[in-house]
Order: structure tokens, then C-alpha cells, then sequence
């Protein structure tokens, strides 16, 4: 309908403006990634859990391209909105969650964990209304630095069409509004910070348990880069090896536990591969036919047999709004940890546990690692 369109055109264009300007939100992933190094440096090698530091970091990429600025992990309001977003999760994966989408009035009148994640839905939208009160309090949508900006200058910008043609100010056709800015805000919290910080605590885990992999990967980096210097993400053509990986490890630890409802309704052959009928895009991740049969073929090649057929499943209207942004996010974060520290297992630990969590997203069981500084 009218309300999704204008809602999607809004994010994905200010996405690309962000992405494209003076102050790109890559330069704003950096700076965050070299808070979380400096985060995981203070634990001097010990082992510690990792994944409060990076669901931190992941959420303030999102207050980055928002708000255009980050909060400390101290900051009281920052770390109920992170505490609000863990409960909305754990909702969202719980089997209750499928009850109360399916009589959503009743549950109106019951209770149940979906009233905490109700609760903590008003908490991140009044936390993104205070920001969107903020920003019209600067009055600075000339340059607009952020998403809400963005959001609000449209607001101006078809107000004043409107004024121009009809003499009034009231759009029938406009969806652009105070509440659906702060809605939109709640859905890139929702959408970009869970799958990021799934994807990136799969990572460290595999690279953990697979320090050969770990140290190609290091070496490809200090070849490429020697010890100093930033990376950004168009710097992924130079590291092929780096690339690779991470793309086997999306393949490997698929986040969502059923995937996006696509399907190849027939066995097809495509640029050489033999792509089988499947029911969504973890089978076909996953199939047999299409990598174990292949097992002698590179890294590399895979990962392009990976790509393609994410192109062919998820290449639609509806292609996630910020699947970019994710690709930056993994990359950066993960060359700029992997260029500070060795990751190894905490002593007495044979191997971290592969197995997922099943739910609707899936995490690693909780586990502990050492980070090594590489500078001692």
C-alpha cells in the first residue's frame, strides 16, 4: 500500500544520501568499531563474553545513522534502549509471539511475556521521539547529517508542494509523519541490529574455533595493509581471502532459522552449478548436491556460488532495506578486530559450541574467548 511505499523510499533513499555523503555512515561504523577494539583490549587477554560489547556496538551504528551520533556504553537511556531491544528479541523468538500475532485483540485482555515487549516497544519509540524533538529544535535540515533529518525535510519538502498547489497543507496521499519517523527509527532497530549481532557472534565463534582460518585471514590483512591505516569496505576487492570467508561463514551459520519465503520450484543449472528445487534459501545454503560434491573447489568459488544465488532468492521489491548496510557493518567490524587480536580459547576449552540456539533467529549458545592483543 501507499503508507509501505512511502516508508520504504524515505529509508532507502536517506540510506543511500548517508552512504554517499561528505559524512558517509561508513566513516561512523569505523569510529564504532574502534570503540568496541579498545572495549575488548581492557580485557588484557582474559577471557570474557563478548556479546554485550557487540550487540552495544551493533545498536550504535543504528543511533549513528539515526541520531547521527553514538552514546557510551554507560549512558543510562542507551543502555535501557539496548535492555528493551533484548526483551523485544527474546519476544520475538519465544513460541508465544506466534499466539499473539495470530489473535492479537484478545491478547489486548491477557496476560503474557508479550506485555513486556509491548512495554519495551514504548520505550524505543519514546526514546526516538526525543531525539526527533531534538532535531527539530536545531533546525538544521539544510544539511541534513542523519536519517531523521532526512525523514523531516521530507515532511517540509511535500508540505510545502502541497501549500503551493492546493492552497493547504494537509496531504491526503502522505504518509510522512512524526509517529511513523519514530516507527520507522523502532524498525531499524529491529531489522539492524539483531542479524548483525547473530552474524558477527557466529563469527567470532567459527574464527575461534578454526585458528588456521583465523591467521590466513590476518596475514591477507597485514600483507595488504601492514599494521596501520584504516580499512574501509571498498577495501574488500584487495582482501579476496577475507571476502571469502565471511561470506562461508553467513553460508555456514545462516541466522534465520527458516529463511525468506522463497523457493526454486525446479531443479535449474545456472553459469555451471546445479542449483536443486528447495524450499527456502537455508536449503539451498545447506544442500548437499550444490557444496558437499564440491568440496575440492576454493573458498573463493563457493562464495561466488553464494552470492548468486542470493541474488536470485532475495533480489525483490520487498530486498531488505538495509542488507548494505549489514555488508559494511561485518566487514569493518570484522578487520578491525581480526587486525587487533588473536582469538583463542579460554585454557581448558576444547572447542566452543557449533550447535545454534533455535530460534527465530540463530545465536551461538553463550561462550567466553580470549581476545590477544597482536601490538604485545
Amino acid at each position: 500500500g501507499n503508507n509501505w511505499k512511502q516508508q520504504r523510499h524515505i529509508g532507502v533513499t536517506s540510506l543511500r544520501k548517508l552512504g554517499l555523503g561528505k559524512k558517509s555512515i561508513e566513516h561512523q561504523i569505523e569510529d564504532v568499531a574502534q570503540t568496541l577494539v579498545e572495549i575488548f583490549r581492557q580485557t588484557k587477554g582474559q577471557p570474557f563474553d563478548p556479546s554485550l560489547s557487540v550487540l552495544n556496538a551493533v545498536s550504535n551504528v543504528i543511533c549513528a545513522l539515526s541520531f547521527e551520533h553514538q552514546f557510551s556504553e554507560e549512558d543510562e537511556d542507551f543502555q535501557k534502549l539496548v535492555h528493551a531491544l533484548k526483551i523485544i528479541f527474546k519476544f520475538f523468538g519465544d513460541s508465544f509471539h506466534a499466539v499473539y500475532d495470530l489473535f492479537p485483540q484478545l491478547m489486548k485482555y491477557l496476560p503474557g511475556p508479550h506485555k513486556k515487549a509491548l512495554a519495551s516497544l514504548d520505550i524505543i519509540l519514546e526514546f526516538a521521539k526525543q531525539e526527533i524533538e531534538k532535531h527539530k529544535e536545531s533546525h538544521c535540515l539544510q544539511e541534513p547529517q542523519d536519517f531523521i533529518d532526512y525523514y523531516l525535510l521530507q515532511m517540509e519538502k511535500v508540505g510545502f508542494i502541497v501549500v503551493v498547489l492546493t492552497q493547504s497543507r494537509n496531504d491526503p496521499d502522505s504518509t510522512y509523519s512524526e509517529e511513523n519517523l519514530a516507527q520507522c527509527i523502532f524498525d531499524f532497530f529491529g531489522a539492524g541490529t539483531e542479524t548483525t549481532f547473530a552474524t558477527l557472534m557466529w563469527a567470532l565463534l567459527l574464527l575461534t574455533n578454526h585458528p588456521d582460518i583465523q591467521e590466513k585471514v590476518q596475514k591477507e590483512i597485514e600483507d595488504v595493509f601492514g599494521c596501520s591505516g584504516s580499512i574501509s569496505y571498498q577495501d574488500k576487492k584487495k582482501l579476496p581471502y577475507t571476502n571469502a570467508v565471511i561470506h562461508e561463514m553467513q553460508r555456514v551459520k545462516y541466522v534465520l532459522l527458516y529463511g525468506v519465503p522463497r523457493q526454486s520450484t525446479k531443479d535449474v543449472e545456472m553459469r555451471g552449478y546445479h542449483i536443486p528445487k528447495v524450499r527456502n534459501v537455508f536449503g539451498l545454503h545447506c544442500s548437499s548436491p550444490t557444496w558437499k560434491e564440491n568440496e575440492n573447489k576454493t573458498l573463493g568459488q563457493k562464495v561466488s556460488l553464494f552470492r548468486k544465488c542470493q541474488l536470485v532468492m532475495q533480489n525483490c521489491e520487498r530486498v531488505c532495506v538495509g542488507e548494505q548496510l549489514a555488508r559494511i557493518e561485518t566487514f569493518v567490524f570484522l578487520t578491525s578486530l581480526l587486525r587487533a587480536f588473536r582469538f583463542r580459547l579460554p585454557e581448558g576449552v576444547k572447542e566452543l559450541n557449533e550447535a545454534p540456539v533455535a530460534k527465530m533467529t540463530m545465536h551461538p549458545h553463550p561462550y567466553k574467548l580470549c581476545a590477544i592483543s597482536t601490538q604485545a
